[in-house]
């Protein structure tokens, strides 16, 4: 259960702007590597994480890959308009639509967005835009659904193209705020993981952007095995905490893709699952609770809001074997290979990992809801390994450096 307090100046720290990187490393795996094992630290560089793993180590890796969610619109008078994507929008509240039929959409769709120069945008005023390609010029026209909502209707001509092949075309790679920088051409591959295949993201899982074929290579040299699971990381991920009891900050919502596969390769690895990335680690934290939640036979199973975690009592919660099981029944029964989930859980200081027994991260701002979800992994450790971090000239944030964080 959640302690009664928690407060955000507890997980502040000094953070110079000279240690933000805001380029990436060349090659991917050059990054520096810090090991945090049972409150000892060391220092490596990543391409040695395969001998540094656990023995029987299983890993989970989130394969969404980043859209080109920033689309601009001139209007007459010459104001920009600015479309940040971030959801297909559903009419019915709770609906589940998954992403990935909106991006194989032909002609048309209706997406949720943060509208950039909103209030130059009339109610009935149709946007357009021309994008010349190699294959002829595509026209994306874009008006008001439901401005109460944010939702905008984008069509496009010719019809025949997916959604996905247009935004590739019209959009931009939506880089960190952080940053501070324009995207550029090389962004669009160094912004995703090597392994990125689901697309819908609008944020890379970064953990992920130093692995290469040469680490994936010695990972199966050693035998250690892993799996893709797919959480389309949102642009909530970036939103500050802005209220002094971290409690009362209002959790941002992603969809995530369950495949039976990923529950059956749990099952056969639990003690040794370690997530790359905190969106792995969140998917897999709500997969338990979303078994909890078929197994108490609960409306909307697979929606889960960020209280629910902190709602039953130790001696009432399943076992994590129970809960996984749970879900692998209910896809059996309904004929399902897949499953999607829309996942708002909060991991902050008290809460206790159900599935996940360590995690490759990137070192992330400080007061984020990341570095809470570290310090529920390791404690107040976290303070030290960033002190450590700091000391040692390490690169923070999306292109920066990388921890092995194994309580």
């Amino acid at each position: 259960m959640k302690d009664s307090a928690l407060l955000l100046s507890d997980f502040q720290y000094d953070l110079p702007d000279n240690r933000i990187a805001r380029f990436p490393l060349t090659p991917r795996d050059s990054s520096k590597l810090l090991i945090y094992r049972a409150g000892q630290i060391s220092h490596a560089h990543f391409q040695e994480l395969p001998d540094l793993l656990p023995e029987n180590s299983f890993l989970i890796f989130n394969n969404t890959k980043v859209i080109p969610a920033r689309l601009h619109f001139t209007r007459a008078t010459g104001a920009v308009i600015e479309l940040f994507l971030l959801n297909p929008f559903s009419a019915e509240p709770g609906e589940l639509q998954p992403i990935s039929l909106a991006m194989e959409a032909t002609g048309s769709v209706i997406w949720q967005g943060m509208i950039g120069n909103r209030k130059r945008w009339k109610p009935d005023e149709m946007l357009e835009t021309q994008i010349a390609t190699p294959s002829g010029i595509i026209t994306l026209t874009a008006a008001w659904y439901d401005p109460a909502q944010s939702a905008v209707q984008l069509s496009w001509y010719p019809s025949h193209l997916t959604f996905a092949e247009v935004i590739q075309q019209a959009g931009q790679i939506p880089l960190p705020p952080y940053l501070k920088r324009d995207a550029t051409d090389a962004d669009r591959v160094t912004y995703q993981t090597v392994y990125s295949e689901k697309e819908g993201a609008v944020a890379a899982p970064t953990a992920g952007l130093h692995f290469t074929d040469n680490v994936f290579g010695n990972l199966i040299k050693r035998g250690i095995q892993h799996d893709y699971l797919t959480l389309h990381v949102g642009a909530g991920t970036f939103q500050p905490i802005k209220t002094d009891d971290i409690r009362q900050h209002h959790m941002h919502t992603e969809q995530v893709v369950y495949s039976g596969g990923n529950i059956e390769n749990l099952l056969n690895n639990l003690n040794h699952i370690i997530a790359v990335g905190t969106t792995s680690m969140r998917a897999l934290e709500s997969l338990y609770w979303i078994g909890v939640r078929l197994m108490r036979h609960e409306r909307n199973p697979f929606l889960l809001d960020q209280e629910y975690a902190y709602q039953l009592a130790t001696d009432e919660q399943p076992n994590v074997r129970e809960s996984l099981e749970s879900v692998l029944s209910y896809m059996k029964q309904t004929n399902q290979e897949q499953v999607v989930a829309h996942t708002g859980i909060y991991i902050t200081p008290g809460y206790a990992m159900k599935i996940c027994k360590g995690i490759v991260t990137n070192f992330h701002q400080p007061g984020s809801t990341l570095i809470l979800l570290i310090a529920a992994l390791i404690g107040d450790d976290w303070r030290k390994v960033y002190d450590e971090a700091l000391q040692n000239d390490y690169r923070f944030l999306s292109y920066g450096d990388s921890s092995l964080l194994l309580p």
